[in-house]
């Protein structure tokens, strides 16, 4: 695909970079069609994304932009198309870009231009009326644009400061082709009916609630789902060899000032007082881990010290980012930090990398991951660094795990490794992640006796393979549907006795399921057997229904349907003996 870039010259666009330009120069045909509908509307940002595309428009007073509205707007960028209007590109001074945008009524571009370095000049993209600053690249004619559909509006401030006006956002997908865009929207359909929230309302695993924006209320059936996990978690962190702690939740000032969070994060912290002095929530457990190694003296032969922590944390997120399970503000996170001696480091991370590759085994999510190196912004000694870089690179190769390399993209207090997991509907998402780190260690002024009785600072390892249990459930719920695996699933079997005759019958077999530690309910309503087996299906999604009728009481047995929807006659023993084996070896 030939595109024009910003020197003025038209080029061969490389095939990874095609969709990026589409969706950048459908945003530029977005803002055009909407000027076009509302003259008075300024412009702020209008990126392309990893998924679309989006801007961000002041309305006038009065004014204002709906889905409704979406039909209007795609006609127009479809009749811009048709015009086949050609992009043209050129280029100004700071203080002529300036201008040209006072001229056009621009506020936001004038505001970006001025947040510009005075040397520097400005690239302008045109299309018909329609002028734009950027950097480009672009499609050349309007019509190259094919496929597109507006998908959402919402809230964003300029420039992502609360303190600023809140603009209208106005967001979009762009594919090469029709077929690519219909594949994708039936990708959307599939992921609206696997929504968590939806799901988790539905089957009445979790609730929000106004009196706390962004603080999850767990339901029965979402602890049941919780505690199977949290069971499933410690069980890991044993065989693994970590030892479980729990750090308090609300720390001094002085604390968060040592590990510097009070200066660089506090305005995601909730802060309160104590006998007249400043403490914080805390945002992060591994402060907190760094008291415990240093209430004692250590020596090299207590390293690695391996302490996990499923510690509850507290964040403070925009309201217009919170998203159900996924973007919350309070979490507990599946936490680890372990303390170790320059020369483990190869070795302790291939064991943590072989954890965290155990977890998503088990949930049957495939992944990649990618190793971030030293940014500009780094501390430690150019030792520390070429040794924790290459302690990470030998690990990953001795597992035999192919790897991205990051180059510059690692924390300012060690690199890391990132697990990148995909869904079944093909989404990434960043879960697990391996970090050392000098900083803390420093901060803290953590040390260790070495052989030769020299004190010795330790590197610290953070360690996360869920990242939190809230937003690894809300995946988990998309994952399957909500048809979790039986080990996980809420309720695991339900009964149904078909008439009143065998509701005593019903409850003697919940009973016997009750005492192999099956979570089983009863639906003993006065409903037809046809509705109560299509909830059970639809709705609590469990996986196996015992349909109980006279002929299964008189036998003293039991017919049982799965998801498969096949229905077998069974002695109840043998149920319980499969059931009971396919929960503890936690199979699915």
């Amino acid at each position: 695909m030939k595109v024009l870039y910003n020197d003025g010259h038209v080029g061969e666009c490389p095939e990874d970079e095609e969709l990026h330009v589409i969706r950048h120069s459908a945003a530029h045909i977005m803002a055009q069609a909407i000027k076009r509908l509302y003259p008075e509307a300024d412009f702020a940002f209008g990126p392309a994304t990893d998924n679309g595309f989006y801007y961000d428009i002041d309305l006038p007073e009065g004014e204002k932009i709906s889905e409704e509205d979406f039909p209007k707007i795609e006609d127009e960028m479809k009749k811009i198309c048709k015009e086949n209007l050609k992009f043209e590109v050129y280029e100004l001074p700071r203080e002529e870009a300036i201008k040209h945008m006072q001229e056009r009524g621009e506020k936001y571009k004038v505001e970006h231009i001025g947040d510009l370095p005075e040397d520097a000049r400005i690239t302008f993209y045109k299309q018909g009326e329609y002028v734009d600053m950027c950097v480009g690249p672009h499609i050349l004619y309007t019509k190259a644009l094919k496929a597109f559909k507006l998908t959402g509006v919402s809230g964003a401030y300029w420039k992502g400061d609360k303190n600023n006006k809140m603009l209208t956002r106005i967001n979009g997908i762009a594919f090469r082709s029709k077929d690519e865009l219909e594949a994708h929207l039936k990708l959307l359909e599939e992921a609206a009916k696997r929504d968590h929230r939806k799901i988790g309302q539905e089957m009445e695993i979790f609730m929000m609630n106004e009196a706390g924006p962004g603080f999850p209320f767990w339901l029965p059936n979402g602890m049941r789902i919780r505690n199977s996990l949290m069971q499933y978690w410690q069980e890991m962190q044993d065989k693994y060899g970590y030892d479980q702690v729990q750090t308090p939740i609300i720390l001094s000032r002085s604390l968060w000032e040592t590990s510097g969070h009070w200066d660089h994060y506090k305005e995601n912290m909730y802060t309160t007082k104590i006998d007249d002095e400043d403490y914080a929530i805390k945002p992060m457990n591994c402060p907190g881990a760094c008291l415990i190694y240093k209430s004692k003296p250590r020596s090299y032969r207590d390293l690695p010290l391996k302490l996990a922590e499923a510690g509850i944390d507290h964040r403070h997120e925009l309201k217009g980012a919170l998203h159900g399970l996924f973007r919350v503000r309070e979490f507990q996170q599946d936490d680890a930090h372990l303390f170790i001696r320059p020369d483990q480091i190869t070795e302790q991370v291939t064991d943590v990398a072989h954890l965290i590759t155990a977890y998503y085994a088990q949930f049957g999510f495939p992944y990649r991951v990618e190793l971030s190196t030293r940014p500009d912004n780094s501390m430690g000694s150019d030792e520390d660094w070429e040794r924790a870089e290459q302690g990470l690179k030998d690990a990953l190769e001795a597992m035999g795990v192919d790897y991205k390399l990051n180059p510059g993209d690692g924390a300012f207090y060690g690199p890391k490794i990132d697990f990148h997991l995909q869904d079944c509907l093909g989404r990434e998402w960043q879960c697990g992640t391996i970090q050392l780190d000098f900083q803390l260690p420093h901060n803290f002024q953590l040390e260790y006796t070495d052989k030769d009785g020299s004190k010795k600072q330790p590197i610290m390892i953070h360690r996360a393979g869920f990242g939190s249990f809230e937003r690894f459930i809300g995946m988990l719920i998309e994952q399957y549907a909500g048809k979790f695996p039986t080990w996980l699933s809420p309720c695991q079997v339900k009964v149904l006795p078909v008439s009143e005759k065998t509701r005593d019958y019903a409850h003697e077999v919940a009973d016997k399921l009750r005492a192999a530690k099956v979570r089983v309910k009863v639906d003993d309503r006065d409903e037809k057997i046809g509705y109560k087996i299509r909830e059970a299906r639809s709705i609590d999604r469990v996986p196996y229904m015992l349909i109980l009728g006279e002929k299964e009481a008189e036998a003293g047995n039991i017919s049982v349907r799965d998801r498969s929807n096949e229905t077998v006659q069974r002695s109840l023993d043998d149920f319980i003996a499969d059931i009971t084996a396919e929960i503890e070896e936690r199979r699915g």
